[in-house]
């Protein structure tokens, strides 16, 4: 899509800092972290998002979560004792701004639930 700046991160076109990429997936640092690791993690391929999942984009889905392990391996957050977050928001209300499938990478501190 020509439009869709996640698209244009993948194409090279719009700058990002890139931390991890694939033949699937490009992982980049979040512009507005929530954590002191924040990367998004998105396929190469446009799908809008987890609402609008099927069955043939599970090679994509998984490629995601295997990214963001990586991803939370090589930010030093991925040992069992330490933990991270990964997450999928989907719509408006959830705070989804950008109409492309990402996972969240959160980590670096801790993350009480539910969010106060």
């Amino acid at each position: 899509m020509t439009d869709c700046l996640f698209c244009g991160i993948v194409a090279g076109d719009v700058p990002a800092e890139v931390v991890r990429s694939d033949e699937r997936t490009v992982a980049f640092r979040d512009l507005n972290p929530m954590a002191p690791v924040h990367v998004l993690v998105v396929p190469r391929r446009h799908i809008p998002d987890a609402s609008q999942v099927t069955p043939s984009d599970a090679d994509d889905v998984a490629a995601l979560l295997v990214a963001g392990k990586a991803v939370a391996d090589a930010e030093g957050i991925g040992q069992v004792d330490r933990g991270y977050r990964l997450v999928f928001n989907v719509g408006p209300q959830s705070g989804n701004s950008v109409p492309h499938l990402h996972l969240h990478v959160l980590g670096g501190r801790g993350m009480s639930w539910p969010p106060g």
